[in-house]
């Protein structure tokens, strides 16, 4: 009984449905979450955790970040995700996804790393005094 009261209590708040809605399309970071949002870091983090509590969604480290999913392995945990999220309208979510598309699309432009072969483009005149030296 414990177990389907966490469950509904999970799925009872406006910024946990958020979150899934925003995790049926994929993994994400918290960072992403938070900018998807446009809140801060301790509330998705604690959001994001009775979710876990929850069975609703797992979680994976990489490095210093850790990335969710949604748990969809348990049967009655899923129908309980899709009864709730087909009910959310498209509207009460549009400007989540579109927070978190253009923090995905920055998010991928700042992640491109500059070749040691080319220094020159992040630190100005570190070829010349490599060749100076």
């Amino acid at each position: 009984m414990q177990e389907v009261l966490t469950i509904f209590k999970a799925l009872s708040d406006e910024t946990r449905l958020r979150i899934l809605k925003l995790l049926e399309n994929g993994e994400l970071c918290v960072c992403d979450i938070v900018a998807a949002l446009d809140t801060i870091q301790p509330k998705v983090s604690f959001h994001l955790s009775a979710l876990k509590e929850a069975g609703l969604i797992k979680d994976r480290k990489q490095g210093k970040w850790v990335h969710y999913r949604m748990e969809d392995s348990d049967i009655f945990r899923r129908f309980m995700l899709l009864s709730a999220l087909e009910r959310i309208s498209a509207e009460a979510v549009k400007e989540d996804s579109k927070r978190l598309t253009a923090f995905l699309k920055e998010k991928n432009v700042k992640s491109n790393v500059v070749p040691l072969c080319n220094r020159a483009v992040c630190c100005p005149g570190k070829d010349r005094e490599v060749q100076n030296g």
